[in-house]
């Protein structure tokens, strides 16, 4: 089971953020992965991310030995997760978060999401997952790149970057 959620919040120290999650994420039994939402293109972004980094598990063509990095690197679009986390982790100065909350078996239910923004102080907010053109500019595509598609193919731009992922391995 996956969740895909955005939310909105102040982080003060980035590596008790991460402490925080870690925490809540061996307690609960789940996987959790936190971006910048302010370079998440919609949710099938990350759909499409989780996917390409399980495949990459399952066939023994992963680059880490963890499966949120993985998907990090999927996401982000990029390689090496030194140029990864940059772009897509979370940082102090931002205040929209996308979360990807994977569960092996049984249903992520939302008590438990709310649970987690109540740890976090953050307020859900899915609106941070819209995609439009900053986000894709913000992402590194290009205004050449995007003058060949019609806006509504906006996204498709995005999901090629993650499925590149592949092929620059």
């Amino acid at each position: 089971m996956m969740k895909i959620i955005g939310a909105k919040g102040q982080i003060k120290n980035v590596d008790k953020f991460l402490k925080k999650i870690r925490q809540f994420s061996d307690e609960n039994n789940l996987i959790i992965q936190t971006f910048n939402a302010d370079l998440i293109y919609e949710k099938n972004h990350l759909i499409t991310a989780v996917k390409h980094a399980k495949r990459a598990f399952k066939t023994n063509t992963n680059s880490t030995n963890s499966l949120e990095i993985e998907i990090m690197l999927y996401a982000s679009g990029e390689r090496q997760i030194k140029l990864a986390i940059p772009k897509m982790g979370v940082k102090i100065e931002n205040s929209s978060f996308a979360f990807m909350i994977l569960k092996n078996r049984g249903q992520i239910q939302n008590i438990t999401i709310d649970s987690l923004l109540k740890q976090l102080s953050f307020c859900r907010n899915d609106d941070v997952l819209t995609g439009d053109k900053d986000k894709i500019i913000n992402f590194g595509i290009t205004e050449a790149e995007i003058s060949t598609v019609s806006e509504s193919k906006y996204g498709d731009l995005v999901l090629e970057k993650v499925a590149l992922v592949d092929v620059i391995k």
